[in-house]
């Protein structure tokens, strides 16, 4: 059983775009980061993930600045450097280049005590596909709605 503890999530992500494939990346952060993370000051509504067939980085997520840390904290919007493997990298670079599929982040996460970004390789829904996913919302509601009335 993993010890995982959730502190953010991007439920925009899911409605902009298709999630095709997910990885788990760390994140090299500063000591003040960490703890912001842990108390859940982050957001990922504007985050989004930059590669150049090297290194991939997390750019703007927002990582609140840690009160106690006063003239020691860190800027809340630096990029930060994803811990990725080579091969992942590669994969994600040859993706990219593919024209509609991006990478976002989904979700932040504890992991053992480690902060972890789950990323996704994605590709942009059109307008008719939200139309679409917000009626299979509605209709999902609805049905549970009704199941929970009988």
């Amino acid at each position: 059983m993993e010890n995982v503890k959730v502190v953010a999530t991007n439920r925009k992500a899911k409605f902009e775009y298709f999630l095709i494939e997910t990885f788990e990346a760390g994140v090299a952060l500063q000591g003040s980061e960490i703890k912001s993370i842990r108390a859940g000051q982050i957001s990922l509504t504007e985050a989004y993930i930059q590669t150049d067939g090297q290194e991939a980085w997390l750019m703007g997520a927002h990582v609140s600045p840690y009160e106690q840390a006063n003239r020691f904290n860190h800027d809340p919007l630096r990029p930060r450097r994803l811990l990725l493997h080579k091969k992942e990298i590669t994969q994600l670079w040859d993706s990219v280049r593919q024209k509609g599929m991006t990478i976002v982040p989904t979700r932040v996460y504890l992991k053992d005590g480690r902060a972890k970004v789950e990323i996704a390789l994605a590709r942009g829904k059109k307008s008719y596909d939200k139309r679409e996913t917000i009626a299979k919302r509605d209709r999902e509601r609805d049905s549970a709605r009704e199941m929970r009335i009988r």
